[in-house]
């Protein structure tokens, strides 16, 4: 892309935010207050990220911050839950899409979530990962904030296992919900080891032990 048309596409970028409406605008500093704070925080943490430095990258006056977020803290709350959001739509349409196939359905989403670490070089892992190590036992706000994001993509995975118990291909002596605390603790277990060892082998060696195996229906196995 030429310089000339990089310049109009901003301007006419410009042209469109300057001509939404009041409500759509905050919306849109708000998101990308979001959206830049996914980013930092994956890269540098929560005690790393100073709020400033957040407002520089998207141009967004001091002022301003405190008219969508309360404070750093209830930023950081908000960023969690804005940070998992694509995970659960992209579950859901997963499992909407594969009704006759639940447990498939679970195994692309975590060959995609693979697919994506693969690409990003092992860098990042997963944001809640991150912060509950960091501020899960500080930051009542947050780690309030880390349950609800946990419970809610917990709650969809179980109910995807509870559609793939009724479909017969998984097994029906563990609850689903057992399975779906399991799988959620044994991947973060396994990102840590492949942010460290840059190595894509100990998440795919996790869903291959229970979503190809332990979760399997004995006969099956």
């Amino acid at each position: 892309m030429s310089r000339g048309k990089e310049q109009l596409t901003k301007k006419d970028n410009q042209s469109y935010y300057f001509s939404m409406p009041r409500s759509a605008k905050k919306e849109a500093s708000r998101d990308s207050l979001l959206n830049q704070g996914v980013s930092m925080l994956m890269r540098q943490g929560y005690h790393g990220t100073g709020l400033q430095e957040i407002l520089d990258a998207v141009n967004i006056p001091k002022g301003s911050f405190y008219n969508y977020f309360d404070s750093k803290e209830d930023f950081g709350a908000k960023v969690i839950q804005h940070y998992v959001d694509p995970f659960i739509t992209q579950l859901t349409t997963h499992l909407q899409q594969s009704e006759t196939d639940a447990l498939g359905a679970i195994q692309h989403y975590f060959d995609e979530l693979v697919a994506e670490l693969e690409k990003n070089d092992f860098k990042g892992g997963c944001l809640l990962g991150n912060l509950m190590g960091e501020i899960g036992d500080t930051s009542p706000l947050c780690q309030q904030s880390l349950q609800t994001a946990v419970t809610r993509y917990r709650d969809l995975l179980q109910s995807g296992l509870i559609k793939a118990q009724q479909q017969g291909s998984v097994r029906a002596d563990k609850s689903a919900g057992e399975m779906a605390d399991l799988l959620i603790n044994a991947w973060q277990g396994a990102l840590l080891r492949a942010k460290i060892e840059k190595s894509s082998g100990p998440v795919k060696q996790c869903c291959q032990d229970l979503l190809g195996d332990f979760f399997r229906p004995l006969e099956s196995r």
